[in-house]
């Protein structure tokens, strides 16, 4: 099978190892790539977010798949522009991937399908705004109302900073949602789909804010960890039934049937599973953790999804133990992050048992692997238990050199702690 995967981070370059590893890929094109994903498969230049270059490039090489990793190719169409060419694609189409691309239609789409979510109102102008933050109260929840790699939430108790998030929003596209906050821990929760069945994946918890403590600004991801220990396989299949199958039927009912993978961003709260967010594609840095411990051919998988033919598809199986990622972020991001610098340590870190260096944003200079992005690196690293993959993760971080870098002390340490000692109670 050959298969041509689009995008550049660290998302792009996990799904490379992946399917690398899948006896059934003869050959692998990852376009544009980064400088870890050359080492394993190989690179065309294009512009994701150009529907028509995707498309070109995929005529052109005529592969028997096509992934499309980030969300702005597909809210932008690249599937469907794929898909025009008579290709097998995994990823939604436009319509079907507004489920990222707008809260609102998210928000509409649970409504009718009956799926449990945060209360909200779409503002379109400061008085709205005020009167929603007025209704909801602190801590106030303002989301952007389109695509904003992650960033464009803000969760605050301060007033005036609600306030002036959400006028910047209303200002750039015309309105925002503003919704009652849900307490509890998050996970996320992959649903693989062809439109009509779905299979779920390894639950995984991510870490938002930038730095310990969950302090500091939202941003991509800093870190992610799978399995959850308090999300088990009896709460994974309630959930695929609440919400993913009634979100998907719902979908499907609207003549937009959506093929790929649906992700459920989830809130624990005191009155059960509320859903945060959707998104259109595998998640970033879950991704990381989530395929690390996949131990199904995933390009098998995919095309089941792309072509149809999930139902009766067997489950995916997974490897025992756990999986860690700590991301490895340029000097100033999220805001500012500086790029060019040359990164050091690199096959050091790959060294460490049970560590693979996935590479987000970066890009080969000569002999050279500079910073070319915000979130440069994710650690990831697999384990017989949370505890043992924390300490791989980290001991690969600190062998990593780059001028300025951050990263977060505290991915899964909670839930390391609390799962060692559920296994000395036993």
């Amino acid at each position: 099978m050959r298969v041509l995967v689009v995008g550049s981070g660290a998302r792009e370059h996990a799904l490379c190892v992946a399917l690398r590893a899948d006896a059934a890929v003869t050959d692998l094109v990852c376009a544009p790539g980064n400088a870890g994903t050359a080492e394993l498969a190989s690179t065309r230049p294009v512009d994701p977010n150009d529907p028509a270059a995707v498309a070109a490039l995929a005529a052109e090489l005529r592969p028997d798949l096509t992934v499309i990793g980030p969300e702005a190719p597909l809210v932008a169409g690249a599937a469907d522009a794929v898909r025009a060419c008579g290709l097998t694609v995994f990823g939604p189409s436009a319509a079907a991937a507004a489920i990222e691309g707008s809260k609102a239609f998210a928000k509409d789409v649970m409504a009718a399908a009956g799926v449990p979510t945060a209360e909200s109102l779409l503002c379109e102008g400061a008085a709205a705004v005020q009167s929603a933050l007025d209704a909801f109260g602190p801590p106030y929840v303002v989301k952007e109302d389109g695509l904003a790699a992650g960033k464009g939430v803000l969760v605050t108790a301060d007033r005036a900073a609600a306030t002036e998030h959400a006028e910047r929003a209303v200002a750039a596209v015309g309105r925002v949602l503003v919704e009652d906050y849900l307490d509890g821990p998050e996970v996320s929760l992959f649903g693989i789909s062809d439109g009509a069945s779905v299979l779920t994946l390894l639950p995984a918890q991510d870490f938002k804010r930038a730095y310990d403590g969950d302090r500091g600004p939202n941003t991509g991801g800093m870190g992610a960890y799978s399995p959850v220990p308090d999300v088990g396989a009896a709460q994974v299949e309630d959930l695929r039934r609440t919400v993913l199958e009634p979100t998907l039927a719902e979908l499907a009912r609207r003549g937009t049937p959506f093929v790929g993978v649906l992700y459920a961003g989830l809130a624990l709260t005191r009155r059960g599973p509320q859903v945060v967010e959707f998104n259109a594609r595998f998640g970033d840095p879950e991704t990381q953790v989530v395929l690390a411990l996949l131990d199904t051919p995933v390009a098998g998988l995919l095309r089941a999804a792309a072509t149809g033919t999930l139902a009766g598809y067997p489950r995916p199986q997974w490897r025992p133990g756990a999986a860690v990622t700590v991301v490895v972020a340029a000097e100033g991001y999220p805001s500012a992050p500086r790029v060019g610098d040359p990164v050091g340590g690199l096959a050091e870190a790959a060294a460490v048992p049970g560590v693979t260096v996935l590479h987000a944003g970066t890009a080969r200079d000569g002999d050279v692997v500079r910073s070319a992005g915000g979130r440069v690196l994710s650690i990831t690293a697999t384990g017989s238990s949370l505890s043992a993959a924390r300490a791989a993760a980290y001991e690969a971080a600190s062998l990593i050199r780059l001028a300025g870098a951050h990263y977060r002390r505290d991915i899964a340490v909670v839930a390391a702690e609390r799962a060692d000692a559920a296994g000395a109670g036993s």
